[in-house]
């Protein structure tokens, strides 16, 4: 069946002496294999859309249960402010890496539309650490560990002051005892990230350090306590890439 799908190719990997494997996180089908025949030959028309963080409309033969083939494509967006800029390159490798953990547990077409919107601001220059931050609490949701900020755990009391990753769940000045406190700001950006539609965010500016830093703990700590996806922190990911 021929289709055309929007897509991003999340990885590449070579097959024989001229063609590739690619891993395409599209619109309508969620992930799915195709074979690029020929793509690593300089001439092959599919070499320019055959690689990772490529952004485009592709024609592929598909087939449901198996790797289609690559027909042709075109692109939408070439995302060239993140390919010529080695930091916010490396949030978006960062990104493709944490969404394929996830798509290994839940391949929920929605990830689509997080994980574009998401590079198109990292691409528009919007601090790309926060828009990092958005979108891993968006991606909690498709691992069935979305932390609920609304009540406490506890007691059910609405007026709460932090969160318990060890409970798994917000406190109340009641049932805090031993917890570490959040600062106020940090809870209510964590509420903000799970609601708000990343696609649709015009403005975005943190400027506490201190906020900054509990979110970027806050994230870790219940990520690894949670969802067994952070093998390495963010910063040993890109000092990684750094190295290659």
């Amino acid at each position: 069946m021929k289709v055309t799908v929007e897509g991003i190719v999340l990885n590449e990997t070579n097959y024989s002496e001229t063609s590739k494997i690619l891993n395409i996180l599209t619109k309508e089908y969620g992930l799915i294999s195709v074979m690029s025949k020929g793509s690593r030959t300089l001439k092959s028309k599919l070499r320019g859309i055959s690689m990772k963080l490529v952004y485009a409309n592709f024609t592929i033969s598909y087939k449901e249960n198996g790797i289609g083939t690559l027909i042709e494509g075109s692109l939408i967006n070439s995302l060239k402010y993140i390919m010529t800029d080695f930091s916010k390159m490396n949030y978006a490798l960062y990104l493709i890496e944490l969404t394929k953990g996830v798509l290994r547990e839940n391949n929920n077409g929605d990830i689509f539309h997080e994980l574009i919107s998401a590079l198109l601001k990292i691409n528009e220059d919007f601090d790309a650490s926060i828009i990092t931050n958005i979108y891993e609490v968006k991606l909690l949701k498709y691992l069935g560990v979305n932390p609920v900020f609304s009540e406490c755990i506890s007691c059910s009391n609405k007026e709460i002051v932090t969160f318990d990753i060890r409970k798994g769940g917000a406190l109340c000045k009641d049932c805090l005892e031993d917890a570490y406190k959040f600062l106020p700001n940090t809870l209510k950006l964590l509420k903000l990230f799970q609601e708000v539609d990343i696609e649709k965010i015009d403005k975005l500016k943190i400027t506490s350090k201190e906020v900054r830093t509990e979110l970027e703990m806050f994230l870790k700590e219940y990520y690894e306590t949670y969802t067994g996806l952070y093998l390495k922190s963010k910063d040993k990911f890109f000092k990684l890439n750094a190295i290659k």
